[in-house]
């Protein structure tokens, strides 16, 4: 199931399951924490993302989702760079994109 408003559901306790979202969703929930409303996603951004989330580790996670991702290497995720956020967030955040 697809979430329906705002951030994404906290992953079960098992760890077992993956949060489900639809493309426009992943990206509809980023942009909430585009503080400064320049449509890219700062190391900043991404962290406060994570901890709306219930996310552990987010410091650790935000840097690490933003090099994986920044193919330019100045420090933000453009629309450019979203499928590789998408990759990082599909194998180290347990988030799954799907298409309904």
């Amino acid at each position: 199931m697809a979430i329906k408003q705002g951030r994404p559901p906290k992953r079960c306790a098992s760890g077992k399951h993956k949060q489900e979202m639809t493309l426009e969703e992943f990206k509809l929930w980023l942009k909430e924490f585009d503080t400064d409303g320049d449509g890219r996603i700062s190391k900043q951004e991404l962290r406060e993302a994570l901890r709306g989330a219930g996310r552990w580790f987010t410091t650790w996670k935000s840097g690490r989702g933003v090099r994986s991702a920044d193919a330019n290497r100045d420090g933000f995720i453009n629309e450019n760079e979203m499928s590789s956020l998408i990759k990082f967030a599909t194998k180290e955040l347990g988030i799954e994109i799907v298409s309904y």
